[in-house]
Parts: C-alpha cells; sequence; structure tokens
C-alpha cells in the first residue's frame, strides 16, 4: 500500500502484473462459414493485378501493384468504375444467400463446426490400432 494506494488498487495492480503476457484465447473459426464479398476496388485488383504483371514481368513487389492499382482507380471515373461495382454488388447478394443458408443451418443444428466430411478417421474410430495395443 505504498504510495497512498488502497488495498484494493493494490490488488488490481497484482492481477495485473500476473495476467500480463498470456494471450486471451480466441474463439476458433468456423470453416464452413462463406467468406464475405470483395468490393468494388477489389473485383478491379483482381483484373489490374493480371494487367500489371503481363506489363512488368520483373515486378516482385506487391506494393507497386498496390500502389499503381490504387493510383489508377482513383482516376478512374464512376462510369468506368461501374462494371466492377456491379460485379461486387452481384457477389454480395450470393453471399447474402449463402450466409442465410449458413444461419438457417446453424438454427436448426445441422451446420455444428465441423461435416461428417472434415472428421478424420482416428477421431470417427475413437483412437487408433497401435494405441490399443500398447495397453496390453
Amino acid at each position: 500500500m505504498k504510495g497512498g494506494q488502497t488495498k484494493s488498487e493494490a490488488t488490481s495492480t497484482d492481477q495485473r502484473l500476473k495476467t500480463r503476457g498470456r494471450k486471451k484465447k480466441t474463439p476458433t473459426k468456423d470453416p464452413n462459414k462463406p467468406k464475405r464479398p470483395p468490393s468494388a476496388f477489389f473485383v478491379f485488383l483482381d483484373d489490374f493485378r493480371r494487367e500489371f504483371n503481363a506489363a512488368n514481368p520483373n515486378n516482385k513487389s506487391v506494393a507497386a501493384v498496390g500502389k499503381a492499382a490504387g493510383v489508377k482507380w482513383k482516376s478512374m471515373s464512376d462510369e468506368e468504375k461501374a462494371p466492377y461495382a456491379s460485379k461486387a454488388e452481384s457477389r454480395k447478394s450470393e453471399y447474402v444467400k449463402s450466409m442465410q443458408q449458413y444461419n438457417m443451418g446453424l438454427a436448426s443444428g445441422t451446420n455444428r463446426g465441423e461435416d461428417d466430411e472434415s472428421k478424420s478417421e482416428v477421431d470417427e474410430a475413437g483412437g487408433s490400432e497401435e494405441e490399443e495395443e500398447d495397453d496390453d
């Protein structure tokens, strides 16, 4: 209780020092969850990357491609961006539909974490042959 701290303040500092360096556990991601759709810029970037790499085959820098794409995107008019925006909207609508199906599956309990296809044979059998022989 040095420095005018109360006992409760001192213990909270102690708890803080004890837990320093411990990482919080993050929840595991569901591998069956649909990926978010790309924005219009990322749809554009996909096409631009192919063109840029064809024109500059010796370029190995990802940053150079990103910077060049950003400069071109900013200089484009809304009419030039329209096809990429429409592709992004169509992908977003597909994503919304697949998320609804995914959420319905979670609500019904059929999509809990892992499918039967993703489980290994060892998990289904409850152990391997070698483990059973070691017990004898």
